[in-house]
């Protein structure tokens, strides 16, 4: 008789996962919008599903988001569900972010022991990264829930001996493409690793099953984008930030070897973080506020002249305008293809590339309602920070369109929308990156040597590994590639590093618990001093990044860490040696649980997700990098005067348009996508929508993407005089952090435009 198979409750787990519930979805009602971009998408993706399948970024489905629509199809149905608000389009990255943390205990659990299991869980849960992360509708949440999916299923096909779970990890791997890209294939590297080493199949078979795998992978990676680029353009949106209108040239070119190389396009690499010139310390943060030269204003403006002030060593009243500077003219009218936009052919025209306003590429910031208040009420000094923060940390300032100030260096949280610190080996734990991600990786990394070592079977030959160090190479596997990458990668943004939060928090689980075994053998032997090591080393990281903050609660963390270290040495052979353990635990979790806190404390959920003491005072906000304010008076007025047009205006980027389609529900076309550069209509073509009499208005805001379009409408275009739609206030939409285009989202010039005015 089959036995019955008995379930047992870990309430450890369940208050792991309360937790991160807590920390993820509380104070979510706060979120505004969001992000606007992609939730502009999901309010467009809710009204048909031709706009769902694509993920067109418009109700009219003119032109599609960055990114794949699988991580946006969850958040669509949510919408569907529960109707378009901040927190019903980031509760699928909330249960996701739930999600992986119960994953990834049961991942470690079967293999090692359940407190490795719950300390790897906690871990996960307290990475602050991994907090802002799962508070936003962005995709990262999404993609590491199911890379740990994926990852799941092959150590369980290992474990069970069933090779067609091998087949459905590599599957799962293709879906996570459709949701970030090249991004999901990161830990292939370390799935095929764990896979060859752990499997106990003949070669033959071994062989047969990943080429089954391989091309269950193959067609789940290419089914969606090449049932997009087989797809006639006229029946389709433009494929939004790419140049040919190729979901597959969007995969390898700006979301995929641009990332390491630097951005090629729709900026012309015209600020640090973008292209692959070498990076300052402060890793190519955006000219948003940092003093000094580290702080040229948006317009090239150099030096002390171009800084915005934000109370933190800085001049009052300094304009970030002025001459030319260190990033120089912003290039406009460089010549290059427009491709292949809805309803006509691919012919020759101008692309502008404006450098002004903010910083592209990804995800641009967005604010919370908290912030909405905060627009309207700080000044450019930044605001004052508390007294207990050191002096000269926040550099940050106030964003480039309004919004609220920024943190140190002008990040939010972190360090800003490109804060990613200076290329090398020593990268992610530098202060730009480190404070998001890095707070346990000594630990995690003395943990894996102190495992190795634990579970080595000296019967075994010395090529020969236990199923525990296959388990503890495949998360090294998973770690080593993914931090190598962004070390040396030139364009991304500090939340990405979500990417490195399973592994780093795997290991640290597993090691404490092999640590702490071998602290028991005595000091003859070389594996009881891992343990003291790894608190020594972690205390000190963390003292450091608590200290770019704070002073006297530096030596609260240093003072923590050597009393954890004094009770497990005077414990060590005594009874109370695991109270002593908890202890110290808790001691190198303190700093990184407060960092964690920080989004949820400020009710943040923006689009450049950071953690940090900084949302704390400017109210959630990451970077605040523009305006997602809504000039009700022109909603109004453009929504009266539409008639039969097709759209209600058009703009020059997504950034104005989003929080329209938010407000209205209606089709705003953004001529040029995301960053206002991509050639996505014609002269020609939008001339055409005129005289038809699909297009009545044109909003400029200030900042031009296709230069040839903006000249024709201010040149024949009727200006509609402000005072016709002017109202008392312009920040209906909930989100004053906006998409941080610098466009100006609550201004600019209206034109009128009609079928006389075609020639």
């Amino acid at each position: 008789m089959k036995k019955i198979r008995q379930w047992t409750v870990d309430w450890w787990l369940i208050g792991i996962l309360i937790l991160a519930a807590f920390l993820y979805a509380w104070n979510i009602w706060e979120a505004g919008n969001a992000n606007d971009y992609y939730t502009a998408a999901i309010t467009s993706m809710v009204q048909s599903w031709h706009n769902f399948w694509y993920g067109a970024f418009d109700p009219a489905g003119f032109i599609t988001v960055d990114k794949p629509p699988v991580a946006l199809w969850f958040m669509a149905i949510s919408a569907k569900i529960f109707g378009v608000h901040g927190w019903s389009v980031v509760l699928p990255s909330i249960l996701f972010g739930i999600g992986s943390v119960a994953l990834i205990y049961n991942m470690i659990k079967p293999r090692f022991n359940a407190w490795a299991a719950r300390l790897a869980a906690l871990a996960l849960t307290l990475t602050p990264i991994v907090v802002a992360d799962s508070r936003t509708n962005n995709m990262d949440a999404t993609l590491q829930f199911f890379l740990l999916l994926a990852s799941w299923c092959l150590m369980k096909a290992i474990s069970t001996r069933k090779p067609w779970l091998v087949v459905v990890s590599f599957a799962l791997i293709g879906v996570s493409f459709n949701i970030k890209m090249l991004q999901a294939f990161m830990i292939l590297p370390a799935l095929l690793l764990f896979y060859w080493i752990a499997s106990n199949q003949k070669l033959w078979r071994r062989l047969t099953t990943l080429g089954i795998a391989a091309v269950a992978m193959a067609v789940t990676t290419l089914a969606w984008p090449m049932q997009v680029d087989s797809t006639a353009a006229t029946q389709r949106p433009y494929v939004g930030s790419s140049e040919t209108n190729s979901e597959m040239e969007l995969a390898f070119g700006y979301n995929g070897t641009e990332r390491l190389l630097g951005q090629t396009t729709g900026t012309g690499a015209a600020f640090p973080g973008m292209g692959n010139n070498a990076k300052s310390k402060t890793g190519g943060t955006p000219p948003t506020g940092t003093k000094g030269k580290t702080g040229t204003a948006p317009t090239g403006t150099k030096g002390k002249t171009g800084t915005v002030p934000t109370g933190a060593k800085a001049k009052k009243g300094t304009a970030p305008t002025g001459t030319k500077g260190k990033f120089g003219t912003p290039p406009t009218g460089a010549t290059g293809k427009t491709g292949n936009p809805p309803g006509g052919k691919s012919t020759k025209g101008t692309s502008g590339q404006p450098g002004t306003g903010n910083t592209q590429g990804g995800t641009p910031p967005t604010g919370t309602k908290k912030q909405q208040a905060t627009v309207k009420t700080k000044k450019a000094t930044g605001g004052k920070m508390p007294a207990n923060f050191k002096k000269g940390n926040f550099k940050g300032g106030p964003g480039t369109g309004g919004g609220a100030p920024g943190g140190r260096k002008g990040g939010g949280g972190g360090g800003g929308a490109f804060a990613i610190g200076t290329a090398g080996p020593l990268r992610l734990l530098q202060s730009d990156l480190g404070p998001q991600i890095s707070w346990l990786v000594p630990a995690a990394l003395i943990g894996f040597i102190s495992a190795f070592a634990y579970y080595l079977d000296r019967k075994h030959k010395w090529y020969q590994t236990t199923s525990q160090q296959n388990h503890l190479l495949f998360w090294m596997g998973w770690l080593v590639p993914v931090a190598g990458f962004f070390s040396i990668a030139s364009f991304f943004h500090p939340y990405y590093m979500i990417m490195l939060a399973p592994p780093i928090a795997a290991l640290f689980g597993i090691g404490i618990v092999t640590m702490f075994k071998q602290f028991k053998l005595g000091f003859k032997h070389w594996q009881s001093w891992l343990l003291p090591l790894a608190i020594v080393t972690t205390t000190a990281l963390q003292a450091w990044y608590v200290s770019l903050y704070y002073q006297w609660q530096t030596w609260l963390v240093v003072g923590a860490g050597l009393i954890g270290l004094a009770l497990l040495f005077i414990g060590r052979t005594r009874s109370w040696r695991k109270s002593a353990l908890g202890v110290a635990i808790a001691a190198i979790l303190v700093a990184p649980g407060f960092w964690s806190l920080t989004p949820t404390l400020a009710g943040s959920s923006a689009a450049i997700p950071s953690a940090g003491p900084s949302l704390l005072t400017s109210g959630g906000n990451s970077g605040g990098i523009g305006s997602g304010s809504v000039d009700s008076g022109l909603l109004k007025y453009v929504e009266k005067h539409q008639g039969s047009a097709k759209y209600l205006f058009a703009t020059s980027n997504a950034s104005t348009a989003a929080p329209y389609i938010i407000k209205s529900g209606k089709a705003v076309m953004a001529i040029g996508g995301f960053n206002g550069t991509d050639p996505a209509i014609t002269l020609k073509q939008f001339k055409a929508l005129v005289k038809k009499g699909d297009m009545k208005y044109y909003l400029s805001s200030g900042r031009s993407g296709n230069s040839k379009i903006e000249s024709w409408v201010t040149k024949v275009g009727k200006k509609v005089s402000s005072n016709k739609y002017s109202s008392q206030s312009s920040s209906s939409t909930k989100s004053p952090g906006g998409m941080g285009m610098g466009g100006g989202m609550g201004g600019g010039t209206l034109y009128e435009l009609d079928a006389s005015m075609v020639k």
